[in-house]
């Protein structure tokens, strides 16, 4: 574990999610890490986001009219991805897979992205990087299962890593047959 210094809670959890993205081998563009930053720092002190259901506020979100609407739709995919990135065994506790956040804050990042190129459409397709930054944060490993699942569900590359750690082979998806 390194020593934190910084001197201001923004440059401390800068630090933070920069030790998260070393530990995942990743580098993040600078507005994705900005906003992993702000949003880390806007949840830290609601511990009450992991009774939420999300699936509800995302329809409800839905009806709204549009200004209304994109904002909730950010706190849906907000509240998805620190879920699914600093509680993913809350997920198991509650007979959930991590997909379900992964998909559901997806969807509310790409409901109100304009286009692929902007925040909200980075949020969306890069949805189970910035989960692997905010998991690498605690810096305790994923156990065999959850890592396969994790990988073998949402792609997560971190994992990947951790499942190749304990089986030292690579792992292949099953196959669904489409007949």
């Amino acid at each position: 574990m390194n020593l934190l210094t910084s001197t201001t809670s923004v440059c401390l959890w800068q630090d933070v999610i920069k030790g998260a993205e070393n530990r995942c081998s990743i580098t993040l563009q600078e507005d994705l890490e900005q906003y992993l930053v702000a949003l880390v720092m806007r949840y830290i002190n609601q511990p009450d986001v992991v009774k939420k259901i999300f699936a509800t506020a995302f329809l409800e979100a839905l009806q709204l009219r549009e200004r209304e609407r994109s904002v909730s739709l950010q706190h849906v995919g907000d509240q998805c991805l620190i879920f699914a990135g600093l509680f993913p065994r809350a997920a198991e506790k509650r007979h959930v897979k991590i997909g379900y956040f992964v998909d559901l804050g997806r969807s509310a990042y790409g409901a109100i992205s304009k286009s692929t190129d902007d925040l909200y459409g980075s949020l969306a397709l890069k949805f189970v990087v910035l989960m692997d930054v905010l998991q690498s944060i605690q810096e305790t490993e994923l156990m065999p299962f959850e890592a396969y699942e994790q990988w073998s569900e949402v792609g997560s590359e971190r994992a990947m890593a951790i499942l190749k750690q304990y089986v030292n082979v690579v792992p292949f998806k099953k196959m669904v047959s489409r007949s």
